[in-house]
């Protein structure tokens, strides 16, 4: 059984930092892209960033100087670094597992709020 488990979510401040971490099982992580989204309310979900099998990283341009994906093969996880949050950074983040069309799964997400 897949599971996709989030945690590290929660209020902070307006200019705090927050980090996500995503725990996988029941899939061969390192063979997985792994990624962050995010849905706000009323909004559709959106990328927030990406870390291939290789390491390779991709960020939505919003949050690339702000967000950090990284991920750890050893330990079948995958992190996102928030940094400078904003209040508009208000959300559900999602953890992805992908590797093609068939093979793809979701978290149930942790909320992250952010107050001005």
């Amino acid at each position: 059984q897949v599971q996709l488990v989030e945690s590290g979510g929660g209020l902070v401040q307006a200019g705090g930092s927050l980090r996500l971490s995503c725990a996988a099982s029941g899939i061969t992580f390192s063979m997985y892209r792994m990624g962050w989204y995010r849905q706000a309310p009323g909004k559709q979900r959106e990328l927030v960033a990406t870390i291939s099998s290789a390491g390779i990283t991709n960020y939505a341009n919003s949050d690339k100087e702000r967000f950090t994906i990284s991920r750890d093969n050893a330990k079948n996880t995958v992190y996102l670094q928030m940094n400078s949050l904003k209040p508009e950074d208000t959300a559900v983040y999602y953890c992805n597992a992908f590797r093609n069309a068939i093979l793809g799964y979701w978290g149930q997400g942790t909320q992250v709020t952010v107050s001005s």
